[in-house]
């Protein structure tokens, strides 16, 4: 890749100095800045329970920031509940499952379409069939039920989704937990498909730490609900910090 780091380009989405927790005193995040510039693929690593999954649910409206403010394309939208993400073109692909395990594949992708085209976005979602077409393992089973569907179909799914929707921003939170090692490469195919055919801005966390260094143009490294380190890829493929890698309990 020839992009430039997070710092150079024109930011699609910011956190500025967000604090953010599940209960009114204790705060998971503290003071986290981060930059995504449009147009490239953001890493977010750090040990379990330091705050990741928290900084995706934070962005995607299901936690408001106490303090600190996030800006997409340089609107405020720290207050702005999830279901309306959706039409500012941003999807969140999270860890567990948000399917409607009730409804077959092709019902849950004809929910997003209908809620998308009854509101007239900007750039209009594609049509099932075309999304059915990249996915054959789903076309062969769209009567299914979703949650009659393997992990990885599920998984699958979730991806559909967002190639249906064709967000600005895509959100992904450990897409890999799970999975079996050939079905995680397929999942990291997907990422890199998103990234390089579709043109979407993505912010990735995955417990695949090497991997989402090789995947990404920049990294922020997490610990305690700080961030704690960030460069650009270049900077944790040759080495990571002594203390870097400390904190992650890793080497490279």
């Amino acid at each position: 890749m020839s992009r430039a780091g997070a710092e150079g380009e024109r930011a699609l989405l910011r956190m500025e100095r967000v604090t953010a927790g599940y209960a009114r005193d204790i705060d998971i995040l503290q003071e986290v800045s981060l930059t995504l510039p449009e147009g490239q693929t953001v890493g977010v690593i750090g040990l379990n329970g330091a705050g990741k999954s928290t900084i995706m649910r934070t962005i995607y409206g299901f936690l408001h920031p106490k303090r600190g403010r996030i800006f997409l394309a340089g609107d405020d939208i720290s207050d702005i509940p999830p279901h309306r993400m959706l039409f500012r073109r941003v999807w969140y692909i999270p860890q567990e499952s948000s399917l409607f395990p009730y409804l077959t594949v092709e019902d849950n992708l004809a929910l997003v379409h209908r809620k998308l085209t009854g509101a007239r976005p900007v750039v209009p979602p594609r049509a099932t069939d075309e999304v059915l077409e990249r996915f054959p393992m789903l076309r062969e089973r769209r009567r299914a039920q979703a949650g009659n569907l393997s992990g990885g179909q599920q998984k699958m799914l979730q991806f559909a989704l967002a190639l249906l929707v064709r967000p600005h921003l895509c959100l992904i939170d450990e897409p890999t937990v799970g999975l079996a090692p050939k079905i995680a490469e397929e999942v990291y195919d997907w990422i890199e498909a998103f990234r390089d055919q579709e043109d979407m801005t993505i912010l990735l966390v995955d417990h695949n730490v090497r991997k989402v260094i090789e995947m990404v143009d920049h990294v922020y490294v997490l610990s305690l609900g700080r961030i704690a380190a960030s460069g650009p890829r270049a900077d944790f493929q040759s080495d990571l910090h002594q203390q870097v890698r400390e904190w992650l309990g890793i080497r490279l």
